[in-house]
């Protein structure tokens, strides 16, 4: 796929199955996180492969609990949820921004550039037939999941990008209206 078609046809794909990337696919996605945007060469980024059913089921028990700590009242059903999430997918890459105090590159830089790492490996795992989807939310910001992946006090999770094959062939996109989202500075 060239670059040009890989920019504006990917899409997201919420359902997915095995075989979720491995070998060479797998190094290329790891590759393009590493080659984003970063100034001051910071690296301000950490990543978390989540492979295979058994540690899928131990990243779910992270969720569940922490579902737990936030309320306690909270309905059995919605717990078994949290436990589920992420089976929804054979590998799950927790993205962490690893922030540090830098006179030149405020944390909220730290944080954009790990996000374009998230959204690199997306695009790469695109390029290579697979599906993703880049899922954030609450579990992002709860301090047990914090917690469980050793986070900083600046340090944040901006998301948890889920891989595998895709289980459907989605619609293509219809392009938005360019005009409506861009402007000429006069």
């Amino acid at each position: 796929m060239d670059a040009v078609t890989l920019l504006t046809t990917r899409y997201s794909s919420a359902r997915l199955t095995e075989p979720a990337p491995s070998g060479e696919a797998l190094a290329i996605i790891k590759q393009a996180a590493l080659q984003v945007p970063d100034h001051g060469h910071l690296r301000p980024w950490r990543f978390v492969v989540v492979n295979g059913r058994k540690s899928l089921e131990k990243l779910g028990d992270v969720f569940a609990e922490a579902a737990l700590e936030e309320d306690p009242s909270v309905a059995s059903e919605l717990i078994e949820r949290a436990r589920q999430l992420p089976l929804r997918a054979p590998m799950v890459i927790v993205c962490i921004a690893k922030c540090v105090n830098h006179p030149k590159v405020p944390l909220s830089e730290q944080t954009q550039s790990a996000a374009c790492a998230v959204m690199a490996m997306q695009q790469a795992a695109f390029a290579l037939g697979f599906g993703g989807i880049w899922r954030t939310g609450a579990y992002t910001q709860y301090e047990f999941v914090k917690q469980a992946f050793e986070l900083g006090e600046d340090d944040e999770i901006v998301g948890f990008l889920y891989l595998g094959t895709c289980a459907q062939e989605l619609p293509a996109k219809v392009p938005l209206a360019v005009e409506e989202f861009f402007s000429d500075y006069q």
